[in-house]
């Protein structure tokens, strides 16, 4: 329900009244301070700008303002800089100065209670009447808001604050106004009901230095530029038609992967299954978007982990803007740096292809990768994409390939490192999932992509680590495009909204009490997906800024995941149990294990 034009001209009236309000006692005070106060105080020589008269002073101040008392007599007034002094030269003349000063002391508090009034009359109003709708949330301190209770887990201590003043929450962070959502249901209001309005992105710092200037799918505004991206990625990457054909490229990988851990439970050798993980992610994603593997010259496993670090901060320059200049939390340094790193490696990569495609005859539409295509719009005009055709330049192609590598790898990666978390510290579920393994997929050496819609447990598995260890806690913020008034609730223009899907796992109402086990069995009669229809599963968003990646994300999950434990047992090192595992996060824009996960492995032969 929009609001109504009556209310907007009410808001109008009162600010512009309460502004007056403050503006007539600063004049006032100007005006008392230039034509009475200096009206009434005693004579004394004329200061000059800024420094007044310090230069009268010499070295012997007391022989100087005596001699000036001389002209100007025995009560002087003398501004020094921009502070005013009067002079008294003879004792029976102070009583009367006295009073002159008791006078001016009145009559400056009477003035300064005047603008005090104005002031807390206009911030009584901006918080008790103005947002007397906005939902509830903690009191805000001046200048930087609620900052102070983010702490260096903001998921935790959102929700927490959630558990105080309900699932739909009010917080300002330095001046910026946002709601918290922290459950299903109030997430299917702002994201199901009224996702239209909630579909645009707000500007932020990361954006402009790594996306650049917001040219990429995640951050782009909504609007018909970021329609055309999100129809081109999902057309010329993320279609199951595209998706089905790298098959056998993944399988080859995924081979690739099992020798190795083979050959590493031959030597006992410990495995840093954190960094083997990102490789082979990584090998699949470069293979889909380059045509090739990584080689020396690229670092996008290692940038993309200290981006998405870096970018999930909340940066004082997005919320308090008079600080940004002094870049107090090195963040601008630190997005410069990382923005330079990821432009140079892009700029190889598209180089090496221009070369190639000058060099020979430009290759068949099946054999183009990625930038093939990309670079292909940038040269003629596509029917299929034909406003992306106009508007792509080097920097466009850029931010959307940053998009699609960030997105590919870092979600499918951190997703599985969780899930190879919980499977070892969880001996009992290992079992029921190497048991649905060997009996649906036997003894072949790997686990085909085809055997997957069959493994329900893994599904399970799969779905309960994404309830209790997200990969965004937070999401991607959204931002609202118009006011709205929801569950009575105002949400005014650009208010960003942060959806806390780290709380919706925890949430007795919708897993009951034992949310905080890890039970994949509670999936066994619910048919929640990963589409998120009923908002309890949006580990890929929903709505139009859901994720497009989602099935390739999912395949290469149940990919790396049933090969891992289909022919291995893992045993952690140094003797540590299972239940001595330290399942702690690190925040960012996604959530990684803090400390990497080690394990030795055990080939079944």
């Amino acid at each position: 329900m929009l609001l109504t034009n009556s209310n907007e001209d009410i808001t109008k009236c009162v600010s512009v009244a309460v502004l007056l309000l403050v503006l007539t006692g600063i004049f006032f005070w100007r005006w008392w301070s230039t034509h009475l106060r200096h009206k009434t105080l005693p004579p004394g020589p004329v200061p000059l700008p800024v420094i007044g008269s310090l230069h009268l002073l010499g070295s012997l101040p007391h022989r100087s303002l005596h001699k000036l008392s001389q002209k100007y007599g025995p009560i002087m007034s003398v501004r020094l800089g921009s502070v005013q002094f009067v002079i008294i030269s003879r004792k029976c003349y102070l009583q009367i100065a006295m009073k002159i000063l008791q006078n001016v002391k009145c009559v400056s508090v009477a003035v300064l209670l005047l603008v005090l009034t104005g002031i807390f009359f206009w911030r009584w109003w901006s918080t008790h009447l103005r947002h007397k709708t906005l939902p509830p949330g903690p009191v805000p301190l001046p200048v930087i808001g609620s900052l102070h209770l983010l702490g260096s887990l903001p998921h935790r201590s959102l929700h927490k604050l959630s558990q105080k003043y309900g699932p739909i929450m009010s917080v300002r962070l330095g001046s910026v106004q946002f709601v918290i959502v922290s459950s299903p249901d109030a997430a299917k209001l702002f994201l199901g009901t009224h996702d239209i309005i909630f579909a645009s992105r707000p500007q932020i710092q990361a954006a402009k230095y790594l996306s650049y200037d917001n040219k990429g799918m995640t951050f782009s505004e909504y609007g018909p530029y970021w329609r055309s991206v999100r129809k081109f990625c999902t057309v010329e990457l993320l279609s199951a038609t595209k998706v089905n054909g790298f098959a056998g490229m993944r399988r080859e990988e995924i081979g690739l992967m099992v020798e190795e851990m083979k050959a590493a439970a031959k030597a006992r050798k410990l495995v840093n299954l954190s960094e083997t993980v990102s490789s082979v992610i990584e090998g699949m994603v470069c293979r889909m978007l380059f045509g090739k593997k990584n080689d020396e010259r690229f670092v996008f496993k290692t940038v993309i982990d200290k981006s998405m670090e870096a970018t999930g901060i909340f940066n004082l320059a997005d919320y308090v803007p008079m600080l940004a200049p002094f870049d107090l939390q090195g963040l601008t340094k630190r997005f410069k740096s990382l923005s330079k790193e990821l432009d140079e490696m892009f700029e190889i990569l598209i180089d090496e292809h221009e070369k190639r495609n000058q060099a020979s005859e430009s290759p068949n539409r099946d054999q183009m990768d990625f930038i093939d295509i990309l670079l292909s719009l940038k040269q003629e005009y596509s029917n299929t994409h034909d406003n992306l055709s106009y508007t792509i330049d080097r920097s466009n192609m850029k931010a959307i390939l940053l998009d699609m590598v960030a997105g590919a790898i870092d979600t499918a990666k951190t997703s599985i490192e969780w899930i190879l978390s919980v499977l070892i510290k969880h001996p009992r579920v290992m079992k029921e999932l190497q048991k649905e393994l060997k009996t649906m997929v036997g003894d072949k050496l790997l686990v085909e992509e085809s055997d997957l819609t069959r493994l329900r447990y893994l599904h399970m598995v799969v779905k309960e680590t994404f309830r209790l260890y997200p990969v965004a806690p937070l999401l991607v913020p959204h931002q609202s495009m118009e006011d709205i008034a929801i569950n009575g609730y105002t949400i005014p223009k650009k208010t960003r909204v942060l959806v806390n899907y780290w709380a919706f796992g925890r949430d007795p109402k919708v897993w009951s009490d034992n949310w905080d086990e890890f039970l994949p069995e509670r999936f066994l009669d619910n048919e929640f997906d990963f589409r998120g229809h009923d908002f309890k599963l949006i580990q890929f968003g929903i709505g139009r800024r859901g994720c497009p990646g989602m099935n390739l994300g999912l395949l290469n999950i149940g990919l790396v995941v049933s090969n891992m434990v289909h022919w291995f047992d893992w045993e952690l090192p140094n003797g540590m149990s299972p239940t001595e595992l330290d399942m702690k996060e690190k925040f960012g824009l996604t959530t990684p294990r803090e400390k990497p996960l080690f394990a030795i492995p055990t080939y079944w032969t």
